[in-house]
């Protein structure tokens, strides 16, 4: 029985430079971007550029749509503009194949009917034990008397790492752009979005970042937690 290859032929798209660079920047954005902001930002012509992202677009790598950048609507507003955000679809491959989704999903369901908080005090414990191990062995690296910018950067590469492109705001609140565990989400919100909360405080707590707190802020298309200041 042949294979869906699509994931496949999806991901080998990036391994044109151009098509990377310019993937990489429209993710980066974390906003729809127009074909010039893309070209620009990737410092390639805007005809190339829209070769690229439609080849990205229809693969799924990226989604895109229809808008007016001037805000302006009817006679004489001028043609809707392309643009492009990262897409919607999940990408991923395993040789041989592996599924972890279904067990994922069947773990979250068990968890949660076994009925209490959720998570569940040992799934907190173990996720914060996790963060905190990957926090203080980040503290060991970074010295015993680090600077605030260092521990801070320390924290930043410990989340990218884990898959939550984190960035910050300009008021200086550190938010993640992706959820690792988005796939569960939807069904499993609760669950995801406390053992996020856990695994984050362990961070902070391992790194010994007592000034910084991380708390839950669902926003939409971002991870449900935040990092701030105390």
């Amino acid at each position: 029985m042949p294979h869906d290859t699509s994931d496949i032929e999806a991901l080998a798209l990036l391994d044109e430079p151009v098509r990377r660079a310019l993937y990489d920047w429209v993710v980066a954005a974390r906003r729809a971007v127009s074909r010039d902001e893309a070209a620009a930002g990737a410092g390639v012509s805007r005809a190339l550029a829209a070769f690229h992202l439609d080849r990205l677009a229809r693969s799924g790598l990226l989604d895109a749509e229809y808008r007016r950048l001037s805000g302006r609507t009817g006679p004489g507003a001028g043609r809707p503009a392309k643009l492009y955000r990262r897409g919607s679809r999940d990408v991923a491959i395993a040789l041989p194949a592996r599924t972890y989704q279904l067990p994922a999903e069947l773990f979250a369901a068990a968890i949660e009917q076994s009925g209490g908080p959720l998570p569940p005090e040992p799934l907190r414990m173990a996720a914060h034990a996790v963060g905190e191990g990957a926090g203080a062995a980040a503290r060991k690296r970074v010295g015993p008397r680090p600077s605030r910018r260092r521990l801070r950067g320390a924290l930043l590469e410990l989340l990218d790492e884990r898959g939550y492109e984190p960035h910050e705001t300009p008021s200086g609140e550190i938010r993640l752009a992706n959820c690792p565990f988005h796939a569960l989400v939807e069904d499993h919100r609760d669950l995801v979005c406390g053992t996020n909360l856990a695994l984050a405080e362990g961070l902070l707590d391992g790194l010994g970042s007592g000034a910084v707190t991380a708390r839950l802020d669902p926003q939409p298309g971002q991870c449900c937690v935040a990092i701030s200041r105390g």
